[in-house]
């Protein structure tokens, strides 16, 4: 493993859907200014949207401004792009094992890679196939999705990247990507222990995820409804339960905490579990919330009646992806 950490000039946007458009379009924004002239910003998507991509460049609505922007180039292609130095990894966690394995063979021993995706086992599935690279665990609170084809659409969240170091190398302080996000604008948040954070958001998108899926309410329907809240609550208390047994150092108040980010999105925000279901797309992330909390509930000694109950309901509705 080599001590240098060079700048930040490649970069790769690997899943540039709502997420990875959101900061894909940002940084190609910034790359438009002569101080970048240097640097480029590689889009990696597929179907329709690649191609009015690739034709128009991409038109981030922010809760902010509209961001319109062009890539260096856009593909479904990872050969036709140079080796970068950092990948921001956006897919959704039914394409994570895939992905991983098609970044394989493009990165370096100092190529940097920030999972941008929900999961608290996202380090152990990644590290089991790759042999190299920075992994830095990373978490945000962003609700975006591909409104149509080349236009990404933020309904909230703060955008703000939390993340921290890799544990294979701890001498890495992350000070290039820090440089890269403070000049580029992508807000984040360094943390010695990143785990915190990311059991923190998935106690949130887990438990709000499972219940919008299964009332096909919004984040502000379900904060009104006392019978629904409840649900959510329970959920995570046994979320809570399981991060306990594994000694990871949550607030006291971790619940009350979570129940109030709710109020940092509009009323009518769905969660993106529960635009899939509803959309009945081909996968969802079913999995990555219920079977999730229901196996390491099984694993920690941790029983899980509220999650079992709600996700067993949601499954005879629309079934396991």
């Amino acid at each position: 493993m080599t001590n240098h950490y060079p700048d930040i000039k490649q970069v790769c946007i690997f899943g540039t859907g709502g997420v990875g458009g959101y900061f894909g379009g940002k940084i190609a924004e910034a790359f438009g200014n002569p101080q970048f002239k240097d640097y480029d910003i590689y889009f990696i998507a597929r179907g329709e949207h690649l191609r009015v991509i690739k034709e128009y460049g991409i038109l981030v609505k922010t809760t902010e401004r509209p961001i319109f922007a062009e890539p260096t180039l856009a593909t479904n292609d990872l050969n036709e792009i140079p080796s970068p130095d950092l990948i921001l990894l956006c897919v959704k966690s039914y394409d994570l094992n895939q992905a991983t394995a098609a970044i394989k063979p493009v990165i370096r021993d100092n190529t940097v890679i920030i999972p941008l995706l929900n999961g608290v086992d996202i380090s152990e599935r990644i590290r089991g196939v790759l042999d190299k690279g920075i992994f830095l665990p990373a978490c945000l609170y962003l609700g975006t999705h591909i409104e149509s084809p080349g236009v990404i659409n933020q309904s909230g969240g703060n955008g703000v990247i939390m993340f921290g170091p890799d544990r294979k190398f701890p001498q890495y302080s992350g000070e290039n990507v820090k440089s890269f996000f403070t000049h580029t604008g992508i807000k984040y948040e360094w943390n010695d222990d990143p785990l915190p954070p990311i059991w923190e958001k998935y106690i949130f998108i887990a438990a709000f995820g499972l219940v919008t899926a299964l009332t096909g309410k919004s984040l502000g329907e379900v904060m009104e409804n006392a019978e629904h809240r409840k649900t959510v609550e329970g959920i995570m208390a046994e979320i809570c339960a399981i991060a306990g047994k594994k000694a990871i150092k949550l607030p006291s108040d971790i619940i009350q905490k979570s129940i109030n980010k709710a109020h940092n999105f509009p009323h009518e925000a769905w969660t993106s579990y529960q635009r899939d279901t509803e959309n009945k797309v081909q996968c969802n992330e079913g999995d990555l919330y219920g079977g999730t909390i229901i196996r390491e509930g099984n694993d920690m000694g941790v029983t899980t009646p509220i999650t079992q109950s709600t996700y067993k309901k949601i499954t005879d509705l629309y079934g396991k992806r």
